[in-house]
């Protein structure tokens, strides 16, 4: 893309929040928001999409940092833009960096970027520097630690009419549709096929809200999007070239429209119509208790109906320990769960044509929350075996350390005594990969099973990485191979790790046979 006196970037540096996922290939409303804001802002204006990647490769001298095949998590999502990185960063009149963790996460092919990160970039700019994203409430919370790197700063949203100005509280979902434009100059930016996170409201729909979780910190009410301008938005991205959709920035699909099935069949049919080449169709979070209501059982059959295979809905126990629910106002119980769950098994088990289930729970954990003791781990351990036992089917387990978000009731404990989970969770995270993941992945996935359509995304030391576009997609290794990266393939499950299959394509495995 040319630069000119007119050029606007978007340094996206990636987000991860408990209701939403902004690492490549996932394309997040952010990044949208932002573009859309900075075209309206600065009509004519040449808007550059960067990411923090690309920041890395130029800054490395142009090189990568591993050799090739190998794939180098630090610089692997490359814009179109990545040879221009330095020149569009000092041309640009204003700069919105994209960042911020909501919770830990570590991804196979990318990294977030770090303070230190941005403010290299940063240091190449002259224009103004605005910051969107979770990383927003950190700075708000502490700005001596960040050093007047922005001029403002958003938190949740960014709107043409305030993105010199800042934000505290995310705009309504009416200014943010006075923005929208087409994307076609965003999408043609990508380097790779991008998965869209689309909003459907945000606040959560509970009574009492999880003491950790950062959502009710976003919006303190609930907010629905009408299901016209949600369908505006994804004839926007169709329009654009996007064929892979997700349903995920929000704390439970289940709960739109509170619970509403014939509101809910209405978005889902009306995505279907207003995309109809659309490849992949996914949801994301989903309460366990609307999900184990009457109302939820026909939702994951609405959710099978409409939605493509290899689906997942995970769903927040966090915690199966008595003491740690009660102190931190967790709402799941074990008996709950598995109800959840059997609802989403009854409906979404059966096997899709291309070899994935069509919808399956995935489960979350968090250890390091007040109340945690070992007994903690042991009551997980007991009721993941219970799930076992029960025969019931999940697509994946995700268990991560609890993170203090400003303006939760947890980031107010600041003197807890570290729980035992801060000198354990390797080694307790280890033994859930081991006695619940792995058995489960042989449960799903048996040995011999085909997946057809995979593509290669990833080499490293133990092989080439495989799998589809979608939510919490499973991966596949080919070992010891190198395949070139997106090459297609159709793959034979030949074992299991605790996070991971095992696979070979079906060619070779046809050419041993014979």
């Amino acid at each position: 893309m040319p630069t000119n006196p007119q050029t606007c970037v978007i340094l996206d540096c990636y987000t991860v929040e408990p209701s939403g996922l902004g690492v490549p290939p996932y394309l997040s409303t952010y990044s949208r928001t932002a573009y859309q804001a900075l075209a309206t802002a600065h009509p004519g204006a040449a808007v550059a999409y960067l990411t923090i990647d690309d920041v890395r490769w130029t800054l490395n001298g142009g090189r990568a940092f591993t050799e090739p095949p190998l794939s180098d998590p630090l610089t692997y999502s490359a814009t179109v833009n990545r040879e221009q990185t330095l020149e569009l960063l000092a041309d640009a009149e204003v700069t919105v960096v994209i960042g911020g963790d909501a919770v830990p996460s570590v991804h196979l092919q990318a990294v977030n970027g770090s303070t230190d990160e941005i403010a290299r970039a940063l240091a190449c700019t002259r224009g103004r520097r605005v910051l969107l994203g979770p990383l927003g409430s950190y700075v708000l919370d502490n700005p001596a630690a960040y050093g007047g790197l922005f001029d403002a700063v958003h938190t949740h949203t960014v709107t043409s009419g305030n993105l010199l100005l800042g934000s505290r509280q995310a705009a309504l979902y009416e200014q943010l549709a006075a923005d929208r434009l087409p994307l076609d100059g965003l999408i043609s930016q990508l380097a790779w096929t991008p998965v869209a996170e689309v909003e459907l409201y945000r606040g959560c729909t509970r009574r009492r809200f999880c003491d950790f979780c950062n959502e009710p910190v976003k919006a303190a009410q609930v907010a629905f999007r009408s299901v016209d301008d949600v369908l505006a938005e994804v004839a926007t991205l169709y329009s654009a070239g996007v064929r892979h959709f997700r349903l995920g920035q929000q704390t439970c699909f289940f709960s739109y429209a509170h619970r509403d099935p014939v509101v809910i069949e209405s978005l889902l049919a009306g995505i279907r119509q207003t995309a109809p080449e659309l490849e992949v169709l996914h949801i994301d979070n989903a309460d366990p208790l609307a999900v184990a209501s009457p109302a939820g059982a026909k939702i994951a059959g609405l959710v099978t109906r409409y939605c493509s295979e290899g689906n997942c809905a995970p769903m927040g126990i966090e915690s199966f320990d008595p003491v740690v629910i009660e102190a931190n106002t967790l709402t799941c119980t074990p008996k709950i769960l598995q109800r959840a769950i059997e609802h989403v098994n009854t409906v979404g088990a059966e096997m899709g044509p291309g070899g994935l289930p069509m919808l399956l729970p995935g489960l979350n954990l968090i250890y390091g929350l007040p109340g945690e003791t070992h007994r903690t781990h042991y009551e997980n351990l007991a009721g993941l075996t219970g799930i076992l036992d029960a025969g019931l089917m999940c697509h994946r387990i995700n268990v991560r350390k609890a993170r203090a978000y400003p303006g939760t009731p947890l980031a107010a404990l600041n003197d807890l005594q570290p729980p035992p989970s801060a000198e354990h969770f390797a080694t307790w995270n280890a033994d859930i990969a081991h006695v619940f993941d792995a058995p489960m992945k042989k449960r799903v996935y048996p040995t011999g099973q085909r997946i057809a359509g995979t593509h290669a995304f990833f080499v490293n030391d133990l092989g080439t990485w495989h799998r589809r576009l979608g939510s919490y997609s499973i991966q596949i290794i080919d070992p010891d191979q190198a395949w070139p990266l997106y090459a297609p393939s159709d793959m034979v499950v030949t074992g299991h790790g605790p996070r991971f299959l095992y696979g070979r394509p079906q060619e070779r495995v046809g050419d041993a046979a014979a």
